[in-house]
């Protein structure tokens, strides 16, 4: 039998080493390898339970923001009795769904559903007509760093311009979001807004807005329709 030892040979030979060198590890620190092993496994249920955690608390936040939505979306009755969903004046449920809002807001700072709240919050003060405060919680909601309720929040804050008589601003606003559209506000969206400003203010403008938009069946073109049949009513 030859001596020589051939290079297949030598790369067996060396995984027999490893081989043999990893048992005898193993045997002589079975504690610590286990230890390690076990730290591992508690690792990956740690993650998982964080997953999991996550999971189960944005289902708690979107279901107390439901429930705040639902106040905020029922029906006033005048006569009727206050109750949870039951709201005999606007005032009345203008406070019960302010309370549920802020609410959430505090409690959920930072997520998603905070942001949605801190939104409806903005808004029920602009329907009171407290155009400080509204204009203070959509810019909250703008400065957020979340793209898409940030372009919601620019939309609305371009109503309280013009409410305001800063109409520069709003424009800007509307123009920005035009160029730059998202998943909650469209550029049709914006054009359409803008339009409404321009309807009474620069109508020739608002109709060359509007017109490239009814080419094309949808939604937006209906309402472009809807608005410049408006204007020409006036």
């Amino acid at each position: 039998m030859s001596d020589r030892i051939t290079r297949k040979d030598l790369r067996t030979d060396k995984f027999a080493v490893a081989v043999e060198h990893n048992v005898e590890y193993v045997a002589e620190h079975r504690a610590q390898v286990i230890r390690y092993a076990l730290i591992g496994l508690a690792v990956l249920l740690l993650g998982a339970a964080i997953y999991f955690y996550r999971g189960h608390q944005r289902d708690v936040r979107q279901e107390k923001l439901a429930d705040a939505i639902h106040i905020q979306e029922t029906n006033v009755q005048p006569g009727v009795q206050p109750g949870p969903l039951s709201f005999p004046t606007d005032e009345a449920k203008r406070a019960a769904a302010t309370k549920a809002f802020s609410a959430l807001s505090t409690e959920f700072s930072g997520s998603r559903e905070g942001l949605v709240a801190q939104y409806y919050l903005a808004s029920i003060a602009a329907d009171a007509g407290k155009l400080d405060e509204a204009r203070k919680r959509y810019q909250s909601v703008a400065d957020s760093g979340d793209k898409d309720y940030a372009s919601l929040a620019r939309l609305s804050l371009a109503g309280v311009d013009f409410s305001e008589n800063r109409n520069a601003d709003g424009e800007k606003r509307l123009r920005d979001l035009m160029a730059n559209p998202t998943v909650l506000v469209s550029k049709e969206q914006a054009i359409i807004s803008l339009a409404h400003h321009y309807a009474t203010t620069n109508p020739a403008e608002a109709r060359k807005l509007l017109e490239p938009l009814t080419t094309t069946p949808s939604s937006a073109s209906q309402a472009a329709v809807q608005l410049l049949g408006d204007m020409q009513a006036q």
